[in-house]
């Protein structure tokens, strides 16, 4: 019986492990209520509430979107939807 092997040199990553190389870097989050972060990850914890500086916050609004300027913020884990490492720069 013939089985398959995987390469031997294939590395993976868990989920955690490619956010803690972010730490440092600029990250876009996506959230549930509509709203988008683009910061520099300072760190986070099991549960991915994650703390980040420099922070520019869109909100979609029926009236249009809102930027928000902010210089720290602590985000709750539960609210995200996706991240996006390397992060986008966000046009004003």
């Amino acid at each position: 019986m013939a089985q398959s092997i995987a390469p031997s040199n294939q590395s993976t990553l868990l989920p955690l492990e490619l956010v803690d190389k972010c730490i440092g870097s600029r990250i876009h989050i996506l959230m549930k209520n509509d709203k988008e972060m683009s910061g520099t990850l300072l760190g986070f914890d099991d549960f991915v509430n994650m703390l980040l500086e420099d922070v520019t916050e869109i909100e979609n609004t029926p009236e249009g979107k809102r930027i928000t300027k902010l210089d720290q913020i602590l985000l709750n884990g539960n609210n995200i939807t996706m991240l996006v490492p390397g992060g986008c720069e966000i046009p004003e």
